[in-house]
């Protein structure tokens, strides 16, 4: 799939979030004809294998437009996501980006991890003439942020007299679901590791006359939450909130998800958050269906990549979202009416046990994985 490809109007890069994820690229790409890999082996090939396009990805708008992409697997390994591994993926990220360039993308969405990487400063990338970049974190930011609304109303609850955890909150995307959530919520907690990030969060907000408190230690915080957005960046899913109240509504937008699968929260609502659907369709070819977006509902993705479509089915080749710090509620709202008018919503709730509609105590879910 190398070369320029004439009309190509975007390209997304994204990474395996497991070895199960990625071996199922791996046997897609290989051809049916060929016996599955074993695990030991795709774990040995993986990290030998350079960023490259694994299929193209044409999506369509209710309003009749097309829009066609290409998806880039920067063939991060999965427990590679460590600090210590930052410049060897910092590397296969412009590996992918140079790629996309060379395709001829006029727009490159930044999914997951790497957005985390590059934090905006889209100077790291190769030099680009007609390409531009996006981390995709506002659209993603916007479903995160309906997610809750929807999930409260179906809960019954009051979003105003709510408490609201955000745990990652001073990256871009906490940062962002802070700024549109906090004036609509009784109080604000604030957690994440680098305590000056926080303190200067915390001054914005209240600056606007917003309850705020901040704390590294998410034990001390956990208990108070009606609210809480799991949105840290995390290599694995790990994240412990030990005492937690019985009611609260948990949104896990961590690609990996963040919630490690065995903590005991019995009664508590969960759902995975950051999600859209498009509603006037995904196609891939060679056929990744269920192998690129791994959900139960047809023709969802993550926010951050399908920020880049919408803005390619809108004609508006710009770097809507370039990194910490600038998300406002002001471009959430102008990316959602973008999104929208093409058909692209948020997704069915659900967590790993299906939708929300049906959902069970989570330390059900635990017993279930063991």
């Amino acid at each position: 799939m190398g070369g320029s490809v004439a009309g190509l109007d975007f390209a997304l890069i994204g990474h395996p979030e497991s070895w199960r994820a990625a071996a199922d690229v791996l046997a897609v790409l290989r051809g049916p004809e060929h016996t599955p890999l074993a695990d030991d082996e795709v774990q040995d090939i993986l990290p030998w294998i350079p960023p490259r396009a694994v299929c193209h990805v044409e999506v369509g708008s209710v309003a009749g437009a097309t829009a066609r992409g290409v998806y880039i697997d920067s063939f991060i390994p999965p427990d590679h996501l460590e600090a210590a591994y930052v410049h060897d993926n910092l590397a296969r990220v412009r590996g992918a980006a140079g790629y996309a360039i060379h395709a001829g993308a006029k727009i490159v969405s930044l999914g997951g991890f790497s957005s985390i990487l590059i934090e905006g400063n889209f100077d790291q990338l190769p030099q680009r003439q007609a390409t531009v970049f996006t981390t995709g974190n506002t659209l993603t930011v916007a479903f995160i942020v309906q997610g809750i609304r929807k999930m409260c109303a179906l809960e019954a609850r009051s979003l105003r007299r709510s408490t609201l955890l955000i745990v990652g909150a001073t990256g871009d995307v906490g940062s962002g679901c802070a700024r549109c959530l906090a004036p609509l919520v009784r109080r604000v907690l604030l957690n994440a590791r680098n305590v000056e990030r926080l303190r200067r969060l915390a001054e914005e907000l209240e600056a606007d006359g917003v309850e705020v408190e901040i704390a590294t230690d998410i034990d001390l915080f956990s208990a108070e939450a009606d609210i809480v957005i799991c949105a840290a960046s995390l290599a694995s899913s790990s994240l412990l909130l030990g005492r937690i109240a019985s009611h609260a509504i948990v949104c896990d937008a961590g690609y990996p998800k963040n919630l490690s699968p065995c903590v005991e929260m019995p009664d508590v609502r969960i759902f995975f958050g950051g999600l859209g659907q498009v509603t006037g369709g995904m196609r891939f070819a060679p056929d990744f269906r269920g192998i690129l977006n791994r959900h139960p509902f047809p023709d969802v993705a993550h926010g951050c990549l399908l920020e880049g479509m919408a803005l390619a089915l809108e004609g508006r080749f710009e770097p809507f979202s370039q990194g910490r710090g600038s998300i406002t509620p002001e471009r959430v709202e102008e990316i959602e009416r973008i999104a929208a008018r093409h058909g692209i919503l948020l997704a069915p709730l659900y967590n790993a046990e299906g939708p929300v509609e049906d959902i069970v105590p989570f330390h059900a879910m635990c017993s279930a994985a063991l």
